[in-house]
């Protein structure tokens, strides 16, 4: 650590290099190095941390003088096993948030002017005990929910579930895995028993082919796209299927555009050929998994005729793409949320399940399944750690009654075996009152429910509402009570990154004005509510997850400290823990992969001739979901300041629009205005918009009463809407937002 302080203190120029250097201007950098040049090297605090932003896993040293973050430097190569010296322009430069001057540093209450005034700890703590008790005491716990931070780390996202069951007397706690990537993990629970990636990111640079799909994983996970362009590069084939050209498929063997909401066919189809044509491993087949012949059957239908009528993709890259992936020694198969947000996405990730066990693609180095995360910690937090309305931490199923006994004595209270209410299954409740209140943490609802016209509703309408978070964002404009958390660069605990990697997060500053972790709010407000909750550190809190969840048996911090990392499953003290998931059986019942026979589905919503495009949504490399932190970072905001819709420019002329040009877009269940940005990214009839600002906030347009039937996931993806031109003032189409669209995640 000292040699990387003093190699950062000779080198203030900050290494620009990439794409940073293409993002700020020279001002900024100049800037930033002479905010560091300035300081004396004992004046600063330095710690090898993780990052916040996107599940990759980066780690670097941050620098601070206890006020701000100065710089972020690569950190020593063996504590960062992801991403070595690498990281994505957020994770360099995105800090402005921390000292954002509407951070919320003291206890927001809502006064008898229905105005929003300061209070101390203790009136807020108490107004929230008092709301939340009180729902509880009168119309029972389930009248209760929670829903918990992916952003959060892992032992903080243990006591939100802790705190749901044992302090409120709920099973409906839930995160934005829902939302996002719980059809991968249904998907994959189904298939194989572990509802995460099976691979290493090494393994990224190993495979001889990648298949990728709803993804541009370039923008959206840089440094995982980095060493995926190098294996190209040095001769490994890629397959690109996405219904946007994003920006990956520029390095791809093959891409091939597909009608958005039909993945499950060309991937049936692909499985088809591979079957029919004898070049299945079957030897992997008949040692391995079970299912093979109810899965032949079932993919039939889908010949190379029927898979090019219903989704666009060619006959003859299909059966390229077959052929490619049955001829390769080693395949990975990639994907994000271009895959899973269906109202059949668990369909779809079964689908790709099969596909990788008839092709012996599984538990080899250079092979395996990887959905790339979203969020820092979506992985661990959003999963591992339980705040689920149906697990307890490790994906213990909480109506097995022996694993229910055992929270039960360790945590002194009556759990039910019901499971509880989904994200959105929570605002549909509420219309009929059996949620009544609402405890959410660190997520802006109010902008990532599907259909947020009634998440707003429901917000206001609710008896009481608390928000926990660093600003005052849309969601805590309705809370009767907000309360101020800390930033990853103000606490300790860990993450769990994409490839199920835990990894240290490290307080580098204190905590701006009086916000708290979240861990010591929870233990605060719990111990005001009856009980003795007594943590002195996050360690003490994962040393009470290790004795309860057998996946994280052997992670402590002093071992994830100590060894740079720990994959998970890590069973034990002497565990060292798992690079590579099913390399010898799968976590299944008779130790086989599960094939499921998967058949033909179709959006919920199709386009008509009063909504005759497709609309799907998704992120670019310059924002960050709804914004909370990349908004109050200048460098960024110059490159993306608002939404935009891209148009493909036959439906341009047809509309007579132009880039720049302000569109209405309008789905039957609200409506939105947008810079035009006529692109080929996208088909004739299909139509994209970023996910990232409250002024156009898209999902004022999708669907929250369409879910995938087992994981509850809403369908984001696929909205049958109308455009028109708006008269006005045409707004300019950056130069970022034209070179830096992503895909899907």
């Amino acid at each position: 650590m000292q040699r990387a302080k003093e190699q950062a203190m000779q080198n203030v120029e900050h290494v620009a290099e990439g794409v940073a250097a293409d993002t700020l201007s020279e001002g900024k950098l100049f800037e930033i190095a002479q905010a560091v040049g300035d300081k004396r090297l004992e004046d600063l605090n330095v710690a090898d941390t993780t990052c916040g932003y996107c599940a990759v896993g980066c780690r670097f040293d941050l620098y601070s003088d206890g006020e701000e973050i100065l710089a972020a430097r690569p950190t020593e190569d063996e504590d960062a096993p992801v991403n070595g010296i690498s990281t994505c322009v957020k994770g360099k430069f995105g800090y402005d948030f921390v000292n954002s001057d509407d951070r919320l540093t003291t206890p927001l209450v809502r006064d008898e002017n229905d105005e929003f005034r300061e209070a101390s700890w203790e009136e807020a703590l108490d107004r929230v005990a008092e709301g939340l008790g009180g729902i509880r005491d009168e119309h029972g716990g389930d009248a209760l929910s929670v829903i918990a931070s992916s952003k959060a780390t892992n032992e903080e996202n243990y006591l939100m579930g802790k705190f749901a069951r044992q302090v409120l007397g709920t099973n409906s706690v839930d995160n934005c895995n829902r939302l996002c990537h719980s059809s991968t993990v249904a998907g994959l629970a189904a298939t194989y028993g572990y509802g995460a990636a099976s691979i290493s990111v090494e393994d990224l640079e190993l495979a001889d082919c990648i298949l990728l799909t709803g993804s541009n994983t370039t923008e959206a996970h840089p440094v995982l796209a980095t060493r995926i362009k190098q294996n190209v590069r040095d001769g490994a084939d890629l397959l690109v299927f996405d219904p946007r050209e994003v920006q990956i498929a520029e390095y791809a063997t093959q891409y091939s555009r597909v009608k958005p909401g039909y993945d499950a066919v060309w991937i049936n189809g692909i499985t088809r050929y591979i079957v029919n044509n004898d070049l299945h491993d079957e030897a992997f087949v008949e040692e391995r998994t079970t299912g093979f012949e109810d899965v032949k059957e079932a993919v039939q239908e889908f010949t190379p005729e029927r898979v090019e009528e219903v989704t666009g993709v060619p006959r003859e890259e299909i059966v390229s793409a077959a052929e490619t992936i049955a001829e390769a020694d080693t395949c990975v198969f990639g994907w994000t949320l271009g895959l899973t947000e269906h109202s059949h996405g668990t369909e779809n990730v079964m689908a790709m399940a099969n596909l990788a066990a008839v092709t012996g693609n599984l538990g080899k180095p250079g092979t395996g399944v990887s959905p790339f995360r979203g969020q820092n910690n979506v992985q661990g937090g959003g999963g591992d750690m339980g705040p689920l309305p149906d697990n307890f931490p490790g994906y213990q199923d909480i109506a097995d009654d022996e694993i229910r006994a055992k929270f039960e004595e360790a945590w002194d209270c009556d759990i039910s075996p019901e499971y509880g209410h989904y994200t959105t299954q929570m605002f549909l409740a509420a219309d009929d009152e059996r949620v009544r209140g609402m405890y959410i943490i660190g997520e802006n609802a109010a902008l990532s429910e599907p259909g947020v016209n009634h998440a707003e509703e429901i917000l206001a309408d609710l008896d009481f509402l608390v928000v926990q978070d660093l600003f005052v964002n849309e969601t805590a404009q309705y809370a009767d009570v907000v309360l101020p958390a800390c930033s990853f660069v103000e606490k300790t605990g860990t993450f769990t990154n994409t490839d199920r990697t835990v990894q240290m997060v490290k307080q580098v500053m204190e905590p701006k004005g009086d916000s708290r972790p979240d861990w010591k709010i929870l233990q605060d407000l719990a111990n005001r509510m009856g009980r003795d909750w007594d943590y002195g550190s996050t360690a003490e809190i994962m040393e009470e997850v290790n004795s309860l969840t057998p996946l994280y048996g052997g992670v402590s911090h002093a071992r994830v400290e100590a060894e740079g990392g720990l994959q998970w499953p890590c069973w034990d003290k002497d565990h060292p823990g798992t690079e590579r998931l099913y390399t010898e059986e799968f976590n299944t019942d008779d130790g086989k992969a599960q094939m499921q026979a998967i058949g033909y589905s179709e959006p919920a919503e199709l386009p008509d001739d009063e909504y005759p495009f497709t609309l799907t949504t998704g992120r670019v490399l310059y924002q960050y979901h709804t914004g909370t932190m990349t908004h109050r970072e200048e460098g960024i905001m110059q490159y993306t300041p608002s939404d935009f819709v891209e148009i493909h420019p036959d439906t341009a002329v047809d509309y007579g629009i132009e880039s720049g040009d302000m569109v209405r877009v309008e789905s039957r269940r609200g409506e939105v205005t947008v810079p035009a940005q006529v692109t080929d990214r996208v088909g004739r009839d299909n139509l994209f918009v970023p996910i990232h600002f409250a002024e156009s906030a898209v999902n004022r347009l999708t669907d929250e009463e369409h879910l995938d039937p087992a994981a509850a996931t809403p369908e984001f993806k696929v909205s049958a809407v109308r455009i028109r031109p708006v008269k006005g003032e045409a707004e300019p189409v950056r130069r970022a937002d034209v070179e830096a669209s992503t895909g899907d995640d």
